[in-house]
């Protein structure tokens, strides 16, 4: 029996989707008296030499570097320093018009991020309380509270595991028993026909496969006015891997804004059409077995 309130999952990449840059380059990085050039410079580096993942690799630097520079390792500092990233145009509005337009029509809209870059920042930025859920990368915390060792680090494979957790209505990151247990497709709170993912870089492409080949929709977004980032954005769609392509300008009406009410229509046509298969099969059961 389906349900009388169909739940569609948004889910969004943040540095390059969301906003413009990394998270790090917009106060964090300045704090610590170099360039962002040189920070992911010796990001790669220290990866290279060590063959080592690369995501782990700059939460190390963060903390060796913050903790140089008299920085605090505190979550609350790490919010801080989230308060000054900048946000693409129309992205604080953003999640307003769509959540009234998905309650014109009768959909329960759900919001989520899915990022390579740190929870604690994501946390202090104006639009954190939109998210049901953020799964990214984050630290542990000493007694002291201070950041000390990497809790979670998410890559691009990581990523298409946390499209599991929604699709079974899974929160904890630690969860890793529901993960694997079998659940009708039914029953799982929020089907991959009903996600919509927004995404930028390589470490996207697997979550915008994934949803596109499973009957979702994936959106690929560009810097406005970088016809580079435009170019690698229109490649994913003659490759198969996302759906759409938009400029990311979140504003009312602009190309991203159409498309996706034009999406939330469909996802609600496909609703109400399986209603009325459903009950006309059951109603054709009935007669047989009168």
């Amino acid at each position: 029996m389906r349900k009388s309130k169909p739940t569609v999952a948004l889910i969004y990449d943040f540095d390059g989707t969301l906003s413009p840059g990394n998270m790090q380059e917009f106060d964090f990085i300045p704090a610590l008296k170099t360039d962002k050039a040189a920070f992911w410079q010796e990001t790669e580096k220290l990866s290279k030499d060590n063959d080592a993942d690369q995501i782990l690799t700059y939460m190390y630097l963060m903390l060796q570097k913050a903790k140089s520079s008299g920085i605090s390792l505190q979550r609350k500092s790490f919010q801080e320093f989230g308060k000054t990233v900048e946000l693409y145009k129309g992205v604080k509005e953003w999640f307003g018009l769509i959540n009234e337009y998905g309650r014109s029509k009768g959909l329960n809209i759900e919001h989520y991020i899915n990022s390579s870059g740190l929870k604690e920042m994501i946390e202090g930025t104006p639009i954190a309380k939109e998210f049901k859920n953020i799964y990214a990368c984050s630290y542990l915390y000493d007694v002291d509270g201070i950041a000390y060792w990497p809790a979670v680090a998410v890559d691009y494979t990581t990523k298409t595991q946390f499209l599991f957790k929604i699709n079974k209505g899974i929160r904890s990151v630690a969860d890793n028993k529901k993960i694997n247990q079998f659940i009708k497709e039914e029953d799982r709170p929020v089907p991959f026909r009903n996600m919509i993912y927004f995404g930028d870089g390589d470490t996207d492409i697997p979550c915008m496969r994934l949803i596109k080949q499973k009957g979702g929709h994936s959106i690929a977004v560009y810097k406005p006015h970088n016809t580079t980032k435009k170019s690698t954005a229109e490649k994913l769609i003659s490759d198969g891997r996302v759906n759409f392509v938009c400029q990311a300008d979140y504003t009312k009406d602009k190309e991203i804004h159409n498309v996706v009410i034009t999406i939330l229509d469909k996802i609600k046509a496909d609703y109400e059409f399986g209603c009325l298969l459903e009950k006309h099969q059951g109603k054709a059961l009935k007669d047989e077995m009168e």
